[in-house]
Formats: C-alpha cells, structure tokens, sequence
C-alpha cells in the first residue's frame, strides 16, 4: 500500500484485526484475515503478506491453514505463477454464518438429550426445554435470513 491512504488503510485494518483477536481470534490469523480483506490487490503470496504484514512465513502458514476451513479466504490458481496465492473468499461472511449454523444443530442436539436424561417435567428439563427451543429457532431462522441476504446481494450485482 501506497502513502498516507494505504497507510490508513492498513492501520483500519489492524484494528479489525485487534478486535477480532480480543474475541478470540490468534492475533496472527486476524493480522492475515484483514490484510486479504482489504488489499487492494486481487490476490496475495504468503511472501505478499510476510512484507505487508512483517511476519514470518510459517506465521502465514499456519494462519492461512486456520482461515482455508473456515470459508474466510481460499487458496487460488495463479497463471504463471509458481507461488500460492491467496484471496478473500466472495461470500465469506455468509459461509462463516452457515457454518455456525452446525454449532446451533450441536446446541439443540445437546439439549435435547439433557431432555431425556433429566426427564422434560424436572427443573433441568425446562431449562433444556427452552434452549432447545431457541436453538432450533435459530437454526431456521439464520437459514433462511442468509438465504435472504443472498438473494438481496446477488440482485444488486
């Protein structure tokens, strides 16, 4: 990045970076994660974001392996390039969101099965009762609000 703009461009992204390693995110992943987000460059090398980013090349290595899983960025064919190269996946925020939606099932699931060991009329039970019930509202609900946001997206384009 060039000058004052890319200056305070990368710096908008440090910040994003800093918030989401407060929420539990490795410092490093989020530094790597943000650098994709906001580059102006469609693609990058590890060794790209080594120099953007000042770390080492097995920092990058073991964030890009965190971040490939998630949906959040994905490694892309470069022709001509031996290197690769990595990118902000398009929709990333939608499938880290459908993603959660395996830890909602977890969750219903969960409870569901303290229903049945502390029996649904016990203190436990409707405790369970109405965690299962938010979960499963959840679920279907941020199905089909991603289902939503998708289409309201894919129209604007």
């Amino acid at each position: 990045m060039e000058g004052d703009e890319g200056t305070r461009l990368r710096e908008t992204a440090e910040r994003l970076a800093l918030t989401l390693a407060q929420g539990g995110m490795q410092k490093t992943t989020a530094r790597v994660m943000t650098a994709l987000l906001f580059s102006r460059q469609e693609t990058m090398t590890a060794a790209d974001l080594c120099e953007e980013l000042n770390i080492s090349s097995g920092a990058v290595s073991s964030a890009v392996k965190q971040l490939i899983p998630t949906g959040m960025i994905e490694r892309v064919p470069a022709p001509g390039s031996r290197r690769d190269h990595y990118r902000f996946r398009e929709h990333a925020w939608a499938t880290l969101m459908s993603s959660q939606n395996e830890m909602l099932a977890v969750m219903g699931d969960a409870a569901a099965e303290g229903i049945k060991e502390a029996g649904a009329d016990s203190v436990a039970g409707r405790r369970l009762h109405e965690m299962q019930d938010f979960y499963a509202f959840m679920r279907r609900e941020m199905t089909a609000l991603i289902d939503h946001w998708r289409e309201q997206y894919d129209a604007g384009r």
